[in-house]
């Protein structure tokens, strides 16, 4: 069984096992948990009800948090066709063959997100069992591959977070840093849970989010009332 430190065993102690908390509650709770030296970041975890076996049930996406993430990711394009909208857009890396080859050759992943056209998608698929691992890979749905670069690049810099449902139905994200207001935390957290609501997948019946919880980086669940999302 793993053993957690001190901070973390005071900070569960003030958690309650089995209440779940409103949104505000939980925002509150949360943030007064947080005792690191530094600033963490608050992730959430819910747990769906969806097959992941079935092709129909899958759940991944993408979704600009409304006040930001915290964190300033590194951008790299591969594109032939939208260079030079890439560099004016403020992408950090910019090329095609050569940025491919560059990964590829010298093992470089010095970047946090790929944003690619669809012409230079054959040769990234080359690489996908080096980028699909670290979650690297583009795809259109969420929003990394597109001929609209430009706009990539500014949602991406607003906030943009990607999420995908593991095997076991389960989808992480992170939802700002403990820095942030309790308001703009409960914002990027209501957002996210409605826009996760809107992709539910068709396939699905009857109740589709099972579980919700948030902690900072380094610190214990906090369980929280789906109704608290209610309009």
């Amino acid at each position: 069984m793993k053993k957690h430190g001190r901070i973390y065993v005071e900070a569960r102690e003030n958690v309650e096992k089995d209440k779940e908390y409103t949104v505000s509650e939980a925002i509150k709770l949360v943030k007064s948990l947080s005792k690191r030296k530094f600033d963490e970041t608050v992730e959430v975890a819910v747990n769906l009800n969806i097959d992941t076996t079935k092709g129909d049930q899958q759940v991944r996406s993408s979704f600009v948090l409304p006040n930001g993430t915290g964190k300033t990711k590194k951008i790299l394009v591969v594109t032939k066709t939208s260079q030079e909208d890439a560099k004016a857009a403020g992408a950090d890396y910019v090329g095609d063959v050569d940025m491919i080859e560059k990964i590829e050759k010298e093992n470089w992943f010095d970047f946090d997100v790929i944003i690619a056209t669809p012409d230079m998608m054959a040769s990234l698929g080359k690489l996908g069992k080096v980028l699909g691992p670290k979650g690297l890979m583009p795809n259109p749905k969420t929003g990394t591959v597109t001929t609209n670069v430009k706009e990539a690049i500014e949602n991406v810099k607003k906030g943009m977070i990607e999420f995908k449902a593991d095997s076991y139905g389960n989808v992480h994200s992170i939802i700002g840093k403990v820095s942030f207001t309790e308001k703009a935390l409960e914002e990027n957290l209501v957002a996210f849970i409605r826009n996760l609501i809107k992709i539910k997948p068709s396939g699905v019946k009857g109740i589709f989010i099972k579980n919700i919880s948030i902690s900072s980086t380094m610190g214990p669940g906090i369980k929280i009332d789906k109704n608290s999302f209610d309009n």
